[in-house]
């Protein structure tokens, strides 16, 4: 197989890491790779937050969801999308311009994770694992003073990177869906659709099984409490980047 297309196949999420810091010259690579990256119009609409101070590397870790893991990594990368220096030279140059609205914040967050992505692949290919934490956009309030985010700039993903311990590379991938299973031809084709079968087909579950996993995974994901943050930050981040908007 093409070693890229091996390494996207056996990535995997690694949240322990042995103590080897990554160097200058590799931090260096993976933040090129990300900035690489395609973005709308070559607009570059985002802003990459290097965390080095432990402190602020143990704040995160609470404010994430409590993931203790995050203030040990060698590594922790914020990734906000961000049209306030587009917005300044705008400003300074163009007579009228509008002001960001819904539509520019989802185009920015695109921009943002596809960069992201380019530092998750970089990172694998040189032995370093990652590891994405979306409750960055939790306590967004508390994230934007934190982080001392102006306006139109807002967190959007975070990654932790580290050598993985040899626990951490021997543990299995989880499994993927089949291509089969969400892949539909020329529009969405809802009877192909059913979760059920999907999870039964890649767990192997009986249908007693699928039931428990699915009444857990439901308790522990879609109705806890983070989400629910999540979803309410995501409204405040919302409100904050249009506040202006014409």
């Amino acid at each position: 197989m093409n070693q890229t297309l091996e390494l996207i196949k056996n990535r995997k999420s690694v949240r322990i890491y042995t103590e080897q810091p990554i160097s200058a010259e590799d931090k260096r690579i993976i933040l090129d790779a990300a900035i690489q990256a395609p973005s709308a119009g070559n607009m570059t609409m985002f802003t990459i937050l290097d965390i080095t101070d432990p402190e602020m590397k143990a704040k995160l870790a609470e404010s994430c969801d409590h993931q203790a893991f995050i203030a040990n990594a060698p590594m922790v990368l914020v990734f906000c999308a961000d049209v306030k220096r587009w917005m300044d030279v705008f400003k300074k140059y163009v007579g009228e311009v509008r002001n960001p609205a819904e539509g520019d914040l989802l185009l920015a967050q695109q921009d943002t994770l596809i960069a992201a992505q380019n530092a998750a692949v970089a990172a694998e290919a040189l032995g370093i694992g990652t590891c994405y934490i979306g409750d960055i956009i939790e306590n967004f309030e508390y994230h934007r003073e934190l982080l001392n985010l102006p306006n139109y700039v807002v967190p959007t993903g975070m990654l932790c990177f580290g050598y993985p311990t040899q626990q951490q590379i021997d543990r299995p991938k989880p499994p993927r869906f089949t291509i089969e299973s969400i892949v539909h031809e020329n529009g969405y084709d809802q009877e192909k659709n059913d979760m059920a079968e999907m999870l039964k087909e890649r767990h192997n579950f009986t249908e007693e099984a699928l039931a428990d996993w699915v009444q857990r995974f439901c308790k522990r994901k879609w109705n806890s409490d983070f989400s629910r943050e999540m979803s309410r930050s995501s409204a405040e981040i919302i409100k904050y980047w249009t506040k202006d908007k014409e």
